[in-house]
C-alpha cells in the first residue's frame, strides 16, 4: 500500500541529483511500450482483410 511518505522520499531521491538512476528504467519502459504499439499496428494491418490492398 503506497504511503505519501514513501512517494515524497522517492521525489526527494530523484530531485537530489540522482535523477539519472530513474532515466534508464524510464527509457526501457518507453521502448517497451513503443514496441508493443508497433507490433499491434503491424498485426492490425496484417490480419485485417479490409486494409489489404488488392494487386490491380
Amino acid at each position: 500500500r503506497p504511503e505519501f511518505a514513501l512517494i515524497r522520499s522517492g521525489f526527494e531521491f530523484i530531485f537530489s541529483g540522482s535523477w539519472w538512476i530513474t532515466l534508464f528504467p524510464a527509457i526501457l519502459l518507453m521502448l517497451l511500450i513503443l514496441s508493443i504499439n508497433l507490433l499491434g499496428d503491424w498485426l492490425r494491418d496484417t490480419l485485417n482483410p479490409k486494409l489489404r490492398r488488392g494487386d490491380d
